[in-house]
């Protein structure tokens, strides 16, 4: 199992489908999830900082969680099955809670807990991008810092530059 950081939200054209990024802590493999809109625009308020006047749903959980005195240890992306990804919130006295990877990211986030996934995955799905690579991956990460979440409006098909 892999430790994860989360790069961003990305949005594929001609889709504008979200892609939610993953990349190893120590190595070198990235990890491209398609996600809903919803869960995109949730990931991108919390990265940028900004809180909606009322809460979110996954600021809700991280609440509940918080006010039954459980603390969320971690997320762990556990399969790829028929192109879905699956994961666990694993929290304190051994409860695993299966979720969809993109609300349990939105989560974790919110909470501080790390991201792993399983070896299995990652040599499925994951995309090696060598360290010579590095000026792409920088220019990638600017790129995920200049989009905000109305960039996620289906119906808005500029992009910034």
């Amino acid at each position: 199992m892999s430790e994860m950081q989360l790069v961003g939200i990305r949005v594929e054209q001609p889709q504008q489908q979200p892609v939610l990024l993953l990349r190893e802590s120590e190595g070198e493999r990235f990890l491209p999830i398609w996600i809903g809109q919803a869960e995109a625009t949730a990931i991108a308020l919390e990265q940028q900082g900004i809180a909606p006047a009322r809460p979110l749903t996954h600021d809700l959980v991280k609440d509940i969680v918080e006010a039954l005195g459980r603390t969320l240890l971690e997320v762990r992306i556990v399969a790829l099955r028929e192109g879905t990804f699956y994961a666990d919130l694993v929290f304190d006295q051994d409860v695993t809670v299966s979720a969809r990877p993109s609300d349990a990211i939105a989560i974790a986030i919110r909470v501080g807990a790390p991201i792993f996934a399983e070896e299995a995955v990652l040599a499925e799905a994951g995309l090696a991008m060598p360290s010579e690579r590095e000026d792409e991956v920088e220019k990638f990460k600017e790129f995920l810092d200049t989009i905000s979440p109305e960039d996620f409006n289906p119906g808005d098909t500029a992009l910034p530059e």
